[in-house]
């Protein structure tokens, strides 16, 4: 049985727009962060990826789940690879650059020298605005999205029908996957199987997964492999389908779809025509360290 995310209906301005609307304005809000390092486009996106958010009424306890693996993918990009090491900064800031503590600090009794640079703070930013205004524009998606309308999307967006269906059982693949997962440790636990109640080294541990994890891998290619099969034998992909769920674009689909084509030219006309997509340093920024 396939499942979905959590979706319901929210009756928020999100929830009447046309799915293909909503994907073109992500898809457009995507490829105009990732055009540019100019800070002040940088933030209207970010506001624009706020306002966006915001209208879909989400809650923490909806997205919790998200903004958790979103957060450690920010940690990863942005404390560890940009401020610590320095190497996602790499091509893109300029070599040396003004210290933050020319001199070093100290702490706990020792002084520490750290070779971090007001560029390399200041891109840190930049990048903390880019994720999150992509991020803003593609969590809400599963959530507010009901799943009978992937396959149909993708289709009147223009992909083949084998695509389309191929993309709604991406979206569909994790959480069915933690649905197997729990029904089967539910019926491990049954049997007297205790994930948490074992002792023992690392590798033992390990090997207390194996009655969980071999069941689930199975189910998933097999109901992958059924999948397929039951396609294959209607003739799926042959010719053009039709679908249950229809889609019809209204005019504030219209207006918004406008919009995006509109915010994305600007960006790239201000971008690659006034050379507004290389990365600088506001002058105000430099005068927050030589205090």
């Amino acid at each position: 049985m396939l499942v979905s995310w959590n979706y319901r209906f929210r009756n928020s301005p999100m929830d009447h727009i046309d799915p293909r609307a909503r994907f073109i304005f992500s898809f457009a809000l995507l490829f105009a962060a990732t055009a540019t390092w100019n800070p002040i486009i940088l933030f209207v996106l970010f506001l624009i990826a706020i306002t966006w958010y915001l209208m879909a009424r989400l809650t923490w306890k909806d997205t919790k789940v998200g903004w958790f693996m979103i957060s450690i993918m920010l940690f990863t990009m942005i404390v560890v690879n940009t401020i610590i090491t320095g190497g996602g900064a790499g091509g893109v800031v300029p070599p040396g650059g003004q210290l933050v503590w020319p001199g070093g600090f100290d702490l706990f009794g020792k002084h520490f020298t750290f070779g971090l640079t007001v560029e390399r703070v200041w891109f840190a930013i930049s990048q903390l605005m880019r994720i999150l205004s992509i991020s803003l524009a593609f969590i809400i998606i599963p959530y507010t999205m009901d799943s009978r309308a992937y396959g149909v999307t993708f289709s009147k967006l223009g992909m083949p029908d084998r695509l389309a269906y191929t993309m709604e059982l991406s979206f569909r693949f994790i959480p069915t996957l933690a649905r197997n997962f729990q029904v089967t440790l539910d019926a491990q636990r049954a049997r007297g199987f205790e994930l948490d109640g074992g002792k023992g080294n690392f590798i033992k541990k390990i090997r207390r997964v194996a009655p969980l994890l071999i069941p689930v891998t199975m189910n998933a290619i097999v109901s992958s492999e059924d999948i397929a099969n039951a396609m294959d034998l209607r003739g799926f992909g042959e010719q053009k389908r039709t679908w249950l769920y229809e889609l019809k674009f209204n005019w504030w689909d219209w207006a918004l779809i406008v919009f995006s084509v509109l915010m994305l030219a600007t960006v790239l006309l201000l971008a690659f025509r006034f050379d507004m997509r290389l990365f600088s340093v506001p002058g105000w920024f430099y005068g927050l360290f030589n205090k």
